[in-house]
């Protein structure tokens, strides 16, 4: 079997890899090759590890089994899956981020209520304030808080809440409450959390007319996707102070150019999509791709298959 890796891995990442590979398996590391080289050795893969460039995909007919290392599959979705690309089984990571992005998301809310990022800007300016900033801080303690998602991400932030004795509706696309109860359930949150796919039903879910339901003290956080989120909207609410704060793990655009308004606006937390972040990262997406791999040699259901014409 022909496996194409298209991230970096160290040393010991690979090793962990290739411990599990049979002896006739020919792995292709796109870390060592050159630009040419890549596309030459993806053209002869049977199974990628990794996100290639969506225009690749229709132009190995070898290819089985694609999976990603990302929970998202955007740049996929306009490809033709009911005829081109039917033949193929595309996985992400669905679940595989859920505890990250749980603690990036509450220790973005716990900035902003205890003020961090504001004594962080005090220290590199060595000025010292002190007890000026205690009555503009809050408790995350007894909050109310929406969460829209009920996947792992969703699930793992309401746990880490619960310990907080806050209170927790969580809005899903199955079961009530939906989206559409969300405008009856904005005005008494103090926390609103989205963990949101890029659907055509999530886009802009946060627009001009729900931000105006929100308290002006409510707390907008987004780890999902950045399409989520009106920008436009929600820079006028925080600057005329229409909003408490927001923490955006993600963006419409990324990077996120220098001279958007959201670096400079206020009370906003920028966590630059690092969410899904952490030390053994890259090694456990690798025991991921290898149970997969161990299910697809056994002709087995592979975990976590992209479903293109739903979205997720």
């Amino acid at each position: 079997m022909n496996i194409y890796i298209a991230f970096p891995l160290t040393q010991s990442e690979q090793n962990i890899l290739t411990g599990a590979l049979q002896p006739d398996d020919q792995c292709f590391w796109a870390q060592t090759l050159t630009q040419d080289e890549r596309f030459d050795a993806f053209a002869k893969a049977d199974v990628i590890f990794g996100n290639v460039s969506a225009s690749w995909l229709e132009q190995n007919n070898n290819l089985k089994w694609v999976q990603l290392y990302s929970a998202g599959f955007d740049q996929y979705l306009p490809l033709d899956w009911d005829n081109k690309l039917a033949r193929l089984t595309v996985t992400n990571l669905r679940g595989f981020f859920g505890e990250p992005v749980a603690e990036t998301a509450v220790a973005g809310i716990m900035a902003l209520y205890r003020k961090m990022d504001e004594l962080a800007r005090l220290q590199v300016q060595r000025k010292w304030v002190g007890s000026a900033l205690r009555p503009d801080m809050h408790l995350l303690h007894r909050k109310n808080a929406i969460i829209l998602g009920a996947g792992a991400i969703g699930d793992t932030i309401r746990k880490i809440l619960e310990a907080f004795s806050c209170s927790i509706q969580t809005v899903s696309r199955r079961t009530k409450p939906t989206l559409e109860d969300l405008n009856d359930l904005l005005p008494d949150a103090d926390i609103v959390i989205a963990t949101l796919p890029d659907t055509p039903e999530t886009k802009h879910v946060f627009n001009q007319q729900r931000f105006g339901r929100m308290k002006e003290t409510a707390v907008l956080v987004n780890v999902g996707r950045g399409s989520a989120v009106d920008e436009a909207a929600l820079l006028e609410a925080l600057q005329q102070s229409r909003l408490g704060g927001a923490v955006l793990d993600v963006t419409e655009q990324e990077p996120l150019p220098e001279n958007h308004p959201l670096w400079t606006c206020p009370n906003v937390i920028l966590t630059q999509h690092t969410g899904g972040g952490y030390d053994a990262e890259n090694a456990d997406k690798v025991r991921v791709f290898i149970a997969n791999l161990q299910r697809f040699r056994q002709g087995e259901p592979l975990q976590n298959i992209v479903d293109f014409k739903r979205g997720y």
